[in-house]
């Protein structure tokens, strides 16, 4: 193994910034590659991190439409993370180049349906090899994630416990992201299918009861503000850590909502992901919002530098009652980057539970991030 990690897509927008993070944040004497298809762009990458006076990464070009360059750069470390997204249209191969190499791969992607298409296609492949396929590990949804772990873990035991997240933030949508939601929106009957059919094969836990809340508008955390379901792949993972771990308790529910201030602001949010839901279903309507934003591109620092983000949790559990919160910065980005960091330093270096197949954050490195990023406190 020539490598602890390797990041593939560091010429990306969030590549990059990972990439510096990583440089920053990894041990001394850490082996590790910067990988993508433009040997120029990565050079330029490793020149501008050995400028600062940090150990340059290594330089792996490889291509997610040649399967040898992948499964070379597969084998060749221990820990795989990839920026390239959309995950639909460019994330299967590399996927799948881990799991048949027994490699550990990671990813930011927010994309339901790639999620559980990977499950269903190479799952079981990983469990045999054993690699962990961890998805989402970034603002989707590390903080989700692992705040609902943090609450967790100040709970009762043996009791059920009913969790509510709402989220509030600042910020400018990634451009991968926005790419992402776009394919989403346009691809909603498929992504129904495939997750009945994750839903059929995948095991329930016996003896324990993991559901989510109903998804109904109402008051927001404290009784304040407007809350609105929000259907994003943030509960759907919140559920599968729930069903993994037993110390989520004999009956675990949860709800994931957007806060709003405002009722009018609610209203006009969901009118406008309607609108947003229906045009992309034609095809010269897609065609001209994916011109609107690219992959890639992202906002200034000084802009990420007036962003944030902040996720109340609001837990019962027997008759015990908790808030706790979820808070940092830029959460499209800057912290992105760094949750990924992390998560890939914590996949690399800590002591980890053994897993393998594809498995949450918090299944897989739980407590390590909780102890890596600050974001988590009791209020």
């Amino acid at each position: 193994m020539t490598y602890d990690f390797a990041l593939l897509g560091a010429t990306g927008f969030t590549g990059g910034l990972t990439a510096d993070y990583l440089a920053a944040h990894a041990p001394d004497g850490a082996s590790w590659a910067i990988a993508g298809r433009s040997r120029a762009k990565l050079d330029a990458v490793a020149g501008r991190i050995a400028a600062t006076g940090r150990a340059t990464p290594d330089v792996v070009v490889a291509d997610v439409t040649d399967p040898r360059s992948l499964r070379a750069l597969a084998e060749s470390t221990a820990v795989l993370a990839s920026t390239v997204g959309p995950y639909a249209l460019h994330g299967g191969p590399v996927v799948a180049a881990c799991a048949e190499a027994g490699t550990t791969y990671c990813d930011l992607t927010g994309e339901p349906d790639f999620v559980d298409r990977m499950w269903l296609e190479h799952h079981d492949t990983a469990v045999r090899t054993g690699a962990r396929l961890v998805h989402s590990c970034g603002f989707d949804s590390v903080p989700h994630d692992i705040g609902v772990l943090y609450t967790v873990r100040q709970l009762p035991t043996g009791v059920p416990i009913t969790i509510r997240g709402y989220v509030r933030a600042s910020g400018e949508i990634s451009g991968g992201t926005y790419q992402s939601a776009l394919g989403g929106f346009a691809a909603v009957r498929t992504s129904r299918s495939t997750a009945q059919e994750r839903r059929r094969r995948e095991p329930r836990p016996e003896g324990r009861r993991v559901h989510s809340l109903s998804e109904r508008p109402g008051r927001g955390a404290s009784g304040r503000g407007w809350a609105l379901p929000l259907p994003t792949i943030d509960p759907q993972v919140v559920l599968r850590s729930a069903r993994a771990l037993p110390a989520y308790g004999p009956d675990f529910s949860y709800g994931h909502y957007a806060q709003f201030r405002h009722l009018p602001t609610a209203v006009a949010t969901t009118l406008g992901l309607g609108a947003l839901a229906v045009g992309v279903q034609v095809p010269p309507v897609r065609k001209a919002l994916l011109g609107m934003k690219g992959s890639g591109e992202g906002p200034s620092e000084a802009r990420r530098a007036r962003s944030w983000f902040r996720v109340r949790f609001e837990a019962q559990a027997g008759d015990t009652r908790l808030i706790t919160e979820a808070a940092g910065g830029d959460p499209g980005y800057t912290e992105t980057a760094r949750m990924l960091g992390e998560t890939m330093l914590a996949l690399s270096y800590d002591d980890l539970p053994e897993t393998a197949g594809q498995v949450t954050t918090a299944v897989a490195a739980g407590d390590a991030l909780l102890a890596r990023l600050p974001y988590f406190h009791t209020i």
